[in-house]
């Protein structure tokens, strides 16, 4: 996958992407991230790229003019538009697990990293076609989000992870929270391992580690569970789970 950043800090993902899982995808030949610096698409000779909105009002707007030629260039480079481009934006649609998923499928994602007041709309009715908040808050800037929504989505492409198993196995993979991990030593200052994960019975420990997962769901987050497909077995767990809690509130 190739992805391209336009931002006009540049420099803020040289730190996060060098490191760790993303470094070795892109020493890998996995995934390709360019960071393309807007301010070198401004005309004028400071290479100011905002100015003030008109009808007035607070702050400064990025102007439509770097951004525009900012994609022509990339244009030239990949011989057409880009089909998926992306604008962090607290208005956007809301980040996901599936989103992710979803992005990942594409073999090419440009993220336009907005600051400021904004972006003039018209970068947004031309160019944008995707428009992501990572949650209900405004940062200063597209780059911190930017960060977020590749770290996430390069978790799924093929072959980055150790094993595939990791990516399936994270929260909201499959609707559900994550069951809790446990390693060595077995006992540590009076906090004992479960005995059921030293068994070395797989299938117990699957349905352990299922109904840990509807536990933690129906505990912290129970608005997941109208989005899950649940088996009979989940159905038949949950409803035991569901009477367990009753009983401890009314104790």
């Amino acid at each position: 996958m190739k992805i391209d950043i336009l931002t006009l800090f540049p420099e803020m993902f040289e730190g996060p992407f060098s490191h760790s899982i993303l470094k070795r995808a892109r020493e890998k030949k996995l995934l390709q991230i360019n960071t393309i610096n807007i301010r070198d698409f401004s005309r004028n000779k400071h290479h100011t790229v905002d100015d003030t909105p008109y009808g007035g009002g607070a702050g400064m707007v990025m102007g439509p003019e770097p951004l525009f030629e900012c994609f022509d260039h990339l244009e030239k480079i990949y011989g057409g538009k880009p089909e998926r481009v992306i604008m962090m934006c607290p208005q956007g649609e809301p980040f996901s697990q599936a989103y992710a998923r979803e992005l990942a499928r594409e073999e090419h994602l440009v993220i336009v990293c907005g600051h400021y007041e904004g972006i003039d709309e018209r970068v947004r009715e031309a160019l944008v076609t995707d428009e992501i908040s990572i949650g209900d808050y405004v940062l200063t800037g597209g780059e911190l989000p930017a960060m977020v929504v590749v770290d996430a989505v390069a978790r799924m492409i093929p072959g980055v992870l150790g094993e595939a198993a990791s990516a399936e196995e994270d929260s909201f993979y499959h609707g559900l929270l994550e069951y809790p991990h446990y390693t060595k030593p077995r006992s540590y200052r009076g906090y004992e391992v479960p005995e059921i994960l030293l068994s070395g019975h797989h299938e117990n420990i699957r349905k352990w580690r299922r109904r840990q997962s509807l536990l933690r769901t129906l505990e912290r987050r129970p608005e997941l569970l109208q989005e899950v497909e649940l088996t009979k077995e989940d159905k038949k767990v949950l409803s035991e789970l569901l009477n367990l809690l009753q009983s401890l509130d009314l104790t």
